[in-house]
């Protein structure tokens, strides 16, 4: 994939699993969970188990939340609640205030997907750069600060704040007017198909899909890439 004589003034960059990489950083903070709130205790004797099951049933919440089926307070109520039962402990053994937990305890880690610093000091460089998150608003702005990367971007656009989500065309729409851009010259990138790239895409705006673990593209995505420092080489 190559883009000539690029066309765009204005990039925008999901946040979550295109440049902080939640699975990761997730893993982490169940591992420590686990250890702190004694799960083997409650006959859970694997926190691989444990964080798989977590890691699907809040994929498919996170889905959900993002075509509006489920809010805020039903993914944060359901996502461990429905993996504890998933692994057969019973509700009156879950850990009250688990979820607590790791939304104060996720968001402060820090691994990014390999250079993403370097390719968002390259990018920042050339063009004005901007983040739409449909993450939380603490959880989002705990999570620009604490990696650093809030410097590369002109603005940080979130869901939650403005009031509606990706795919759904008011936020590309709010994103554009506070950057002064237009979308004929702005670019989406992003790991979601449905929030990032249909949603710019049914926009008018231009997507690249992040795709870091290769999955099967479809025919309907034209551009993609596996690694963040490809963009250095086609932007």
């Amino acid at each position: 994939m190559n883009i000539q004589n690029s066309k765009y003034n204005h990039i925008f960059f999901d946040l979550d699993h295109t440049i902080w990489d939640f699975d990761k950083n997730a893993e982490e903070a169940l591992q420590e969970l686990y250890a702190i709130h004694a799960l083997e205790n409650i006959g859970l004797s694997s926190a691989d188990v444990f964080i798989e099951t977590y890691t699907r049933n809040n994929h498919r919440l996170w889905a959900e939340y993002h075509i509006g089926k489920i809010t805020k307070h039903e993914l944060r109520e359901a996502r461990f609640k429905q993996t504890f039962l998933d692994l057969g402990v019973h509700p009156d053994l879950i850990p009250v205030g688990f979820e607590d937990a790791y939304v104060q305890l996720c968001p402060t880690k820090t691994n990014l997907f390999p250079h993403a610093h370097e390719t968002l000091a390259y990018l920042s460089a050339k063009y004005p750069l901007y983040l739409i998150s449909n993450g939380f608003k603490e959880s989002s702005e705990i999570k620009v600060s604490n990696t650093g990367i809030g410097k590369y971007f002109q603005h940080v656009i979130i869901s939650e704040i403005v009031g509606v989500n990706k795919p759904d065309k008011a936020i590309f729409q709010h994103a554009l007017d506070l950057a002064g851009a237009v979308k004929e010259e702005s670019l989406m990138i992003g790991d979601s198909l449905e929030a990032d790239i249909y949603g710019a895409l049914n926009f008018g705006m231009d997507a690249i899909y992040f795709n870091p673990f290769n999955k099967e593209k479809p025919a309907d995505v034209p551009l993609q890439i596996n690694h963040l420092k490809e963009l250095t080489l086609i932007l």
